[in-house]
């Protein structure tokens, strides 16, 4: 099958690119240095041509702490109207299917008493969870009307080689044997494993079930102490867990203006793949061990 893969160069995708290709896939990687810029105007025809399947990674990323001087106007161009004008060119261009990588953050960023699943009502929060639940619904009614299909996939946080931000900080803190104050945390979040994720996603590409809205997770949903402690594991280093009350962990976040990022780790995040599962045939063919042993192996 020839596939083109949009954001190749990024960490999902340059994996993505590898576990294709190893299957036999003529895979077509389209990153910044093939198209620019992402938005409305860019212009996918040149490795659009013969491509049976779209893979769309390629995104405006959720940040911390956000820098843009009007982020939901830029979240809107890259991840609204860019996308709207890839599925455009590819219907154009005689593409069966889109497959487009879309965030759990378009149902919301917290669970309660029951998971998110693939027909939760969405509820996102901030600008990049609303940026991709537009593109879902402009996507849908775009695919309606041309006949291409729409496959909607929303992970949760992704872990594995290469990974940035918030993940590979707390690796790094767990690796330097930092006491976190974190032992009494008692939340569950799914995670998903990078191997994992591109298996899913591979067979999205080509399974005749798979046009649809789907949730993906590993095997197993961890607390952040137990993943802290799966971290020190994979590191072959001992977990340093402090009992510190999580209300005063919150009061803390709210002094210092880090609400949000404090709630991320206390809170829980389930999502319930079971609909995933039964639909496509799939599950995760890594466990979380040997996804965490796989990340801390890169220097």
């Amino acid at each position: 099958m020839r596939i083109l893969v949009t954001g190749a160069g990024g960490f999902v995708g340059s994996a993505l690119v590898e576990e294709l290709r190893r299957r036999g896939d003529e895979v077509i990687g389209a990153g910044r240095r093939e198209v620019g810029e992402i938005g409305p105007e860019t212009d996918w025809r040149p490795l659009l041509a013969g491509a049976e399947t779209v893979i769309h990674l390629a995104n405006r990323a959720h940040v911390m702490t956000e820098t843009g001087g009007d982020p939901e106007a830029l979240f809107h161009r890259i991840n609204v109207e860019g996308s709207v004008g890839l599925a455009e060119q590819a219907a154009a261009a005689g593409a069966r299917r889109l497959v487009f990588v879309s965030s759990i953050k378009a149902n919301g960023e917290e669970t309660h008493a029951e998971a998110f699943t693939n027909t939760s009502q969405p509820a996102p929060w901030d600008a990049y969870g609303r940026s991709k639940w537009e593109a879902e619904q402009r996507l849908a009614a775009h695919c309606a009307r041309t006949g291409l299909e729409l496959v909607v996939v929303r992970p949760p946080l992704i872990y594995g080689p290469r990974v940035k931000g918030n993940l590979r900080t707390l690796m790094n803190v767990v690796a330097k044997g930092i006491p976190l104050p974190l032992a009494l945390v008692e939340n569950r979040r799914s995670l998903i494993g990078l191997g994992n994720f591109c298996d899913v996603l591979a067979l999205m590409a080509r399974h005749p079930a798979a046009p649809g809205t789907w949730l993906v997770r590993d095997d197993e949903d961890l607390s952040t102490p137990e993943l802290i402690r799966r971290m020190a594991r994979a590191l072959g280093r001992p977990p340093r867990l402090l009992p510190f009350p999580p209300a005063l962990l919150r009061l803390a976040g709210r002094l210092t203006g880090r609400s949000a990022a404090v709630g991320r780790v206390l809170g829980s995040l389930q999502v319930d793949d079971r609909a995933t599962r039964a639909a496509l045939g799939w599950t995760p063919p890594m466990s979380v061990d040997e996804g965490l042993t796989a990340m801390a192996a890169e220097p």
